[in-house]
């Protein structure tokens, strides 16, 4: 729990890039009960062109431990994901970090284990269980609307052809499609399907000049079910979001939730028209087609649920076990892609017995 004389929960920004900007500030600033006082950035210009009334820190070590922050933010490249968290737990703070949160399996495990060492929260930044397109199928798949499922897919693809010289696209640790998109697909199928049997993967670099994987193909197996993901930069129309075949018909959504758009043209959460999605799901049966209107998302709830949790009310937005999951099946791809197997999760006893 928060125990400041305030009420509020004071949050403090690691980094100011894509995600910082786009999604975790206006986030935070859209809850009640969450205050974004500090942000740890470089370029004080732009954090201040958005954010006019937060302090602007140039040292994130000093941030960090200030004592007026409560709970920390890492939205950095992802291989300082895990130094930082580590840096913000061992100052008492508790955590959210943009994911993937770790590199590795065991790293993952590290933060986890130090996290409920020093007693605090370390919650990861997966937002997108609040996207309306998952949202309507996950809901359509819970009615039994098309029976049991055998074969489910989850894409997201996209047009850009242009290599970019950002860490997403260089040869790293952490960087490639796998690692960026890839924890978004995961965390959304285990959460309607839980732990796979196997992961089978198949990672490429296919626009002109690329450093790092842009295309990637996954199929997890859960028994005769497959599930197929699938990220592309080379992909400029025709691609459904979510196509699910079943015993008793299909479903296909194929338009992707619209928050990012929102956020990137300057609509904050919560005004109107937030999270709506005009485009319904198709439903295929024996008597012929008819559609379900989306449901609307709203990525607020991740940071609803924090802070509700950081009050002592609920559950956090992601269990530790699901964020180890996330961290499971990205390994088990990397390793299936590097090597041409199929590759089973590596999860002890204990770790699958823990997600239920």
């Amino acid at each position: 729990m928060i125990p400041n004389s305030t009420g509020l929960i004071r949050v403090g920004l690691v980094g100011y890039g894509f995600a910082g900007k786009t999604f975790h500030a206006p986030l935070v600033q859209a809850v009640d009960g969450l205050s974004l006082i500090a942000v740890a950035s470089s370029d004080a210009v732009k954090v201040h062109a958005s954010l006019p009334a937060v302090t602007v820190r140039d040292n994130l070590e000093s941030m960090i431990a200030d004592d007026d922050i409560d709970l920390v933010i890492v939205a950095t490249p992802n291989e300082t994901h895990a130094p930082l968290s580590r840096m913000a737990l061992e100052a008492g703070k508790h955590v959210v970090v943009d994911k993937p949160f770790a590199l590795d399996l065991n790293e993952a495990r590290d933060l986890l284990h130090l996290a409920d060492q020093v007693n605090r929260n370390l919650w990861v930044f997966h937002n997108r269980r609040w996207d309306s397109d998952y949202l309507t199928v996950k809901a359509a798949l819970e009615e039994g609307i098309v029976g049991r499922v055998v074969h489910f897919e989850s894409k997201i693809d996209r047009f850009r052809p242009a290599v970019r010289d950002r860490w997403r696209e260089r040869a790293q640790r952490g960087g490639g499609i796998w690692f960026d998109l890839g924890p978004h697909l995961i965390d959304q199928v285990l959460q309607i399907f839980g732990l796979p049997d196997s992961v089978n993967a198949s990672l490429a670099s296919q626009r002109d000049g690329a450093l790092i994987d842009d295309w990637a193909h996954v199929i997890l197996t859960y028994g005769e079910r497959r599930v197929v993901l699938q990220g592309a930069m080379l992909v400029a129309g025709g691609s459904a979001r979510f196509v699910v075949h079943g015993s008793g018909g299909s479903l296909v959504k194929l338009k992707a939730d619209q928050q990012e758009p929102q956020l990137l043209t300057g609509m904050r959460p919560g005004e109107h028209g937030w999270g709506s999605d005009p485009d319904a799901l198709a439903v295929y049966g024996p008597d012929g087609e008819r559609s379900i209107p989306a449901t609307p998302g709203d990525q607020r709830r991740f940071y609803e649920l924090v802070a509700e949790a950081l009050r002592g009310n609920r559950a956090g937005p992601v269990r530790p076990i699901e964020a180890l999951a996330v961290m499971a099946v990205i390994e088990a791809g990397m390793i299936s892609a590097s090597n041409g197997v199929t590759v089973p999760l590596s999860l002890t006893d204990d770790e699958c017995a823990a997600w239920g």
